[in-house]
């Protein structure tokens, strides 16, 4: 089976969201815009605070409406692996919160393709995105929740530079639950800068013809 490393599928999920940032503050600055990121931003921060505790840190500073959310933390009890989980818990945090939401809101309306192998990741998220059904309220549903996926679980540049050292070790780490779940987070962030940019186009459309 085609596998990429723990370290490189981090990498990868944190230059989506990058990606999906950046659109959202160069072209779809708007204010209720600014609310769907905040939206992402609590899942995000909230994820890093409750690894935070559950890896026995202490909470300093939990801040979500701002330019710059954050959370900030004294060390955690649970040394090395401690710092990594809190590090990427967004992705593990963005994913659990909408496995919760499908399942028990939307009574299951999505189901995951099985990925199980990134060679032939493109085709199974092309097959998800091909269900998408516009004419249902369910699958608005995962349109908002998935407008500002990037700032919901893409670990910032500020997560990776407190674990840099370890992100680098787990460039030759490969596990294959890790692979699964990295394809879930490429898969729901793309989906995410899909959106972003044909509310792009959209817009420019609506501001020629005006």
């Amino acid at each position: 089976m085609q596998e990429f490393t723990i370290g490189i599928i981090i990498i990868i999920i944190s230059a989506l969201g990058y990606v999906s940032n950046w659109l959202n503050w160069h072209f779809l600055n708007y204010k209720i815009n600014h609310l769907l990121y905040y939206f992402g931003a609590f899942i995000h921060e909230s994820s890093h605070a409750l690894l935070a505790l559950l890896m026995g840190a202490k909470i300093h500073k939990y801040t979500v409406i701002s330019i710059q959310p954050q959370v900030t933390y004294s060390n955690p009890k649970v040394p090395i692996l401690g710092n990594l989980l809190i590090s990427i818990a967004p992705i593990l945090g963005g994913i659990g919160f909408l496995f919760l939401v499908n399942k028990f809101f939307l009574a299951n309306q999505f189901i995951m393709p099985a990925f199980t192998n990134w060679k032939f990741f493109l085709n199974d998220f092309f097959k998800f995105l091909s269900h998408v059904n516009l004419t249902l309220w369910k699958d608005w549903v995962l349109i908002f929740l998935l407008l500002n996926m990037g700032a919901m679980i893409g670990p910032s540049v500020q997560d990776l530079k407190n674990v840099w050292v370890l992100i680098i070790l787990l460039v030759f780490i490969p596990w294959q639950f890790f692979n699964h779940l990295g394809m879930l987070a490429v898969t729901f962030v793309l989906m995410n800068i899909i959106i972003q940019v044909c509310l792009v186009i959209i817009i420019s459309l609506v501001q020629l013809v005006w």
